[in-house]
């Protein structure tokens, strides 16, 4: 669903795929980068000093507001999602929207 919607918006399949090692690659600027930093962090329930101070050095206080809340909404309804069975469905960019 994210993947078509990020595809549809001009997204690169290389940045896309890159995500799970976006630690080691290079399609990412240092913004992009902490924000991924974050949101690994704050899923985990592990914020480190060191990341908090990367976020607070690169985010405003309200952008850093609203990326968190962002981050947690989107753990509520993942962990929503998974707890009811449901069927694999299937999803057409702007179907929702």
């Amino acid at each position: 669903m994210h993947w078509k919607d990020a595809r549809a918006l001009g997204e690169s399949e290389q940045r896309l795929y890159g995500l799970s090692a976006w630690e080691e690659s290079p399609y990412y600027s240092d913004r992009e980068r902490a924000a991924l930093a974050w949101a690994e962090a704050v899923t985990a329930c592990k914020i480190s000093d060191q990341i908090y101070d990367l976020v607070s050095a690169t985010f405003s206080e309200q952008e850093l507001v609203d990326l968190t809340v962002v981050i947690y909404t989107i753990n509520t309804w993942n962990r929503i999602n998974v707890s009811f069975p449901h069927g694999i469905g299937t999803y057409k960019v702007g179907q929702f929207g």
